[in-house]
């Protein structure tokens, strides 16, 4: 070694460091791939990505060939540096070879490639996996033994060594994806993925017309009211009962009992026979899996009992496609922003539907409307005038009555 010329010895020393570089470079530029880019870079047939793929399937060995070539190569420069440090400097070479390899590794072979890597992951990626391949192939004996080693050495203190399994996006990890994916896409398209990805949290609890506002027909009443109410209806289906809404007869499509309504032997038995067979749907029941009900059953509303069959509300195939979509009919009684930039609200309205409409954040675990939430916290029925500080909101109590909580105004949060 002392016989080969300085410029050559230099030369080689300057080829380790940049081999070392390389491994530095591949192994983050690897392992920062987007796996989902990956994956669809694959489908469109992208050399590159099929072979880095083909790597990160078994990522213990391409990680192996890296640590051993990167090792290797970074030893050999040491001592190639100590030996030409010692020409010039003699014993005092090696401690200043030991310091300037120290930097030059640091900063040439370490810091600098792997920042380029995770700026360009892929162009250095793909490049390394034509090389990776063959070289996998040719060091495989020499890799299967040191990762068996390293092994061994884990279960010492316990630790197995199992194959690195492919991640499974989690739920929580998909929704920050596409929170942070805002500015790719429309707003109401984001807004729509992030409602669609929330579905599994909500119930259909979260989104029934309560039972106090349910429209239905009560056979009880005279037929010319009943002929009334469903010419005057707003709604195409109803629920249609006996006295109240726990005796449930069935639903009624208002369609297929308007061309009857003129007949002269027009009875309530007329509308008994045109009567479908009512859903009764858990109120814990997810709002996904309720979709899929529907989807399944061909049917568009149900209503929402507890757990002692009591009916508590009633759901829709559009109060599940509002979750989605947002607001498929706004109406500006139910709340209303006012020109001093407070919010006036229906107490009625479901803390979820509030927070979507004006993009606050009221907890939706436990009550689920503004007066449910109010009277939890207060334990009582407030007296109009009243100020709560709630969850980070003040609000004002407007409107009541002697059994709820009816109109409320809020104020900027706090």
């Amino acid at each position: 070694m002392n016989n080969i010329p300085p410029g050559v010895s230099l030369g080689i020393l300057a080829l380790l460091l940049f081999i070392s570089a390389f491994f530095s470079a591949s192994e983050t530029g690897l392992m920062n791939l987007n796996r989902y880019r990956l994956q669809n870079l694959v489908k469109q047939k992208h050399t590159g990505a099929i072979k880095a793929q083909r790597l990160l399937a078994d990522p213990e060995r391409v990680l192996g060939l890296i640590l051993l070539g990167k090792n290797f190569v970074n030893i050999l420069a040491a001592s190639l540096g100590a030996i030409i440090a010692s020409q010039y400097f003699g014993d005092l070479g090696i401690a200043i070879s030991a310091l300037m390899l120290t930097l030059l590794i640091l900063i040439f072979t370490e810091v600098t490639p792997k920042n380029l890597a995770a700026i360009r992951p892929e162009k250095i990626a793909f490049l390394a996996a034509y090389l990776y391949i063959p070289l996998l192939k040719l060091f495989y004996p020499v890799i299967w033994i040191v990762n068996f080693i390293a092994g061994l050495s884990l279960r010492l203190f316990g630790i197995r060594s199992n194959r690195i399994q492919e991640h499974v996006i989690g739920k929580e990890e998909l929704r920050r994806i596409v929170a942070e994916a805002d500015c790719l896409m429309p707003p109401r398209y984001h807004k729509m993925l992030l409602s669609i990805i929330d579905l599994e949290s909500a119930t259909v609890e979260d989104i029934m017309t309560p039972r106090s506002e349910i429209v239905g027909l009560d056979l009880d009443d005279n037929i010319e009211d009943i002929i009334q109410q469903i010419q005057q209806s707003r709604y195409t289906r109803l629920p249609v009962f006996k006295k109240n809404i726990d005796r449930v007869v069935g639903f009624l499509h208002i369609r297929t009992i308007l061309a009857l309504i003129n007949q002269v032997d027009f009875d309530k038995q007329t509308i008994i026979d045109k009567l479908l067979k009512p859903v009764f749907i858990p109120e814990s029941t997810p709002l996904h899996k309720q979709m899929q009900d529907f989807k399944q059953a061909k049917n568009r509303l149900g209503l929402v009992v507890d757990e002692y069959g009591d009916v508590q509300g009633l759901v829709t195939l559009d109060d599940l496609l509002q979750e989605i979509v947002g607001e498929l009919i706004t109406d500006d009684s139910y709340i209303k922003k006012q020109a001093d930039g407070h919010i006036l609200v229906d107490a009625g309205v479901t803390i979820r539907e509030f927070n979507r409409i004006t993009r606050s954040s009221l907890p939706t675990e436990g009550p689920k409307t503004i007066n449910g939430l109010i009277l939890e916290y207060m334990e009582t029925i407030p007296e109009i005038g009243t100020s709560v500080n709630l969850h980070g909101y003040r609000l004002e109590i407007i409107e009541r009555d002697e059994k709820a909580i009816k109109r409320v105004r809020f104020h900027c949060p706090q």
